[in-house]
């Protein structure tokens, strides 16, 4: 039996490798030692591993394909294999050919972006999941309210393909609340916000439809819409938090035609740019004379850490909609309140609504019954401090707060052992893009993992191995945490700037 679970193209392995030198000349590959071109070839298949951009288990070229493809003698590329093998990222078998493995022992991808098992903890500083702890005791109190709503729903079957009725009812009273007047029969909950976006990428753009995204994006998303076989079309976000360029939208849009767009307007991921009322407006303008459905993912939406630069707060995408035909959102608890709870919703006129619940019996049938009662519970229950506040605005602002200490002890650790990483600080969301000072950051991110911090690396966020000067870091740790992971970091690019392997260096205990 075959022991490779997909397949790489030579045309398309080629293709990963060019863009992956073409970005590394982009940020001081150039000065990088020389290797015998063997090596080389066998480094960057390694790298297109660990960044998560070649899966492991996939079957490679044959060495003859691949050789013609990259127009080097087929010597080069079996040398360049059994370097592999050595080094334990390939597998070969007469018969079965050869696939990428990882080797025994080593950590995952760090560009895959899994959350680490909590007992990795004591040596491993992980900034790649962009999730903070429970706000407490809301969520325990949410919960417990939850088991006393449960008995009359476990008294049903307990599938309801649209959402629980009250939480559906809280939701809408809560866009309501926010100047987006909404009906429950708007609202569909889903098992988080990936289930949300999977739905709706259903419905409106099946396998080989274009599909417009910002360019960076949320990784997970567009890892997402590739495996469904959307053909992705980036729209260059501008430099800092100046964010969207309208008439570059409206051109992308006019020209590409995308059946589906997707932007979060709100604490961009993983930028952290907030899109302005004037750029909202215009986005969904050119979206509805293009026919393209725009769906805004706002599940960064109420983590401002900072006064609005302008005095107060933009309104959702879908105020700019008041018809309903072009804006299609999707919330979660998530990022706003716990990870662990996995409630997301989508927001859409009631036709599409409808047409999302009745091709959900395909999928999922619904979400867990508990989950939505107790966020349903911290959107309606009193939060206790005598100012009329819910529960969820209670966990919200206990959010923001340590989200706030985490980004100003993390940027201040940054500029003291890392002064040559640009960044700008976002006033708002959950995560730090940071330009890794002219260095690799699919190399940093290797080497800062054998050293004990995990990041993604950049070009998990583009598209065609864009952003390889970048690395995200989330708003997750703080205080001698986040100076620890800084240090770490800054070990990593030193190694990376003088060529060294990191192999031989491993990371000391630390606990949080």
């Amino acid at each position: 039996m075959a022991q490779w679970t997909s397949v790489v193209g030579a045309q398309q392995l080629a293709r990963l490798l060019a863009s992956q030198r073409a970005a590394e000349s982009g940020v001081g590959g150039s000065g990088a030692r020389r290797v015998p071109a063997y090596r080389a070839l066998a480094d960057g298949v390694r790298l297109l591993v660990l960044e998560g951009r070649v899966p492991v288990a996939a079957r490679l070229p044959a060495e003859r394909e691949l050789a013609a493809a990259l127009a080097v003698s087929r010597t080069t590329v079996a040398a360049a294999y059994e370097a592999l093998r050595a080094d334990g990222f390939l597998c070969s078998r007469r018969g079965a050919g050869s696939w990428t493995a990882l080797p025994a022992g080593n950590p995952l991808p760090s560009g895959g972006l899994e959350p680490l098992p909590p007992d990795a903890a004591g040596t491993m500083i992980d900034l790649g999941w962009a999730a903070l702890p429970a706000p407490e005791p809301w969520v325990t109190r949410a919960f417990q309210g939850a088991l006393a709503d449960l008995p009359p729903y476990a008294h049903t079957h307990g599938d309801y393909p649209a959402g629980l009725p009250a939480l559906r009812r809280a939701l809408a009273d809560h866009y309501t609340a926010r100047g987006v007047p909404t009906m429950p029969e708007q609202i569909m909950i889903t098992t988080g916000a990936m289930g949300a976006v999977a739905a709706i990428r259903g419905l409106f753009a099946p396998r080989g439809e274009r599909i417009a995204v910002e360019h960076p994006s949320y990784a997970n998303v567009l890892q997402l819409l590739r495996e469904a076989g959307a053909r992705l079309v980036p729209v260059a976000m501008g430099e800092g938090l100046s964010g969207w360029d309208p008439a570059v939208w409206r051109q992308v849009l006019r020209d590409a035609a995308p059946r589906m767009a997707y932007v979060i307007a709100d604490y961009h991921n993983p930028t952290g740019a907030l899109e302005s009322e004037e750029q909202r407006r215009e986005l969904v303008c050119a979206a509805r004379a293009a026919g393209t459905v725009l769906v805004a993912d706002e599940t960064m939406s109420g983590l401002h850490l900072d006064p609005p630069p302008d005095g107060r707060a933009p309104r959702p995408v879908a105020a700019f909609d008041p018809g309903g035909s072009t804006v299609v959102t999707v919330g979660s608890a998530s990022k706003s309140i716990w990870a662990g709870l996995r409630i997301g919703w989508v927001r859409a006129a009631p036709e599409i609504i409808r047409s999302l619940v009745a091709a959900r019996a395909w999928a999922d049938l619904g979400s867990p019954v508990l989950e939505q009662l107790a966020v349903a519970r911290l959107l309606v229950e009193d939060g206790g401090d005598g100012e009329g506040r819910s529960g969820w605005d209670r966990a919200v602002a206990v959010r923001r707060e340590r989200a706030r200490e985490n980004r100003d002890s993390l940027v201040e650790a940054l500029r003291r052992h890392l002064p040559d990483w640009e960044f700008t600080v976002p006033h708002g969301g959950l995560t730090l893009w940071v330009r890794t000072g002219g260095l690799s950051g699919s190399r940093i991110a290797e080497a800062g993992e054998r050293l004990g911090v995990r990041v993604p690396s950049g070009p998990r966020f583009g598209v065609d191995g864009a952003f390889e000067g970048y690395v995200r870091l989330p708003f997750t740790v703080s205080g001698p945490v986040a100076d620890e992971a800084a240090a770490r970091l800054a070990g990593a690019a030193r190694l990376v700037a003088t060529g060294r392997s990191a192999g031989a260096d491993t990371p000391r205990s630390f606990v949080a």
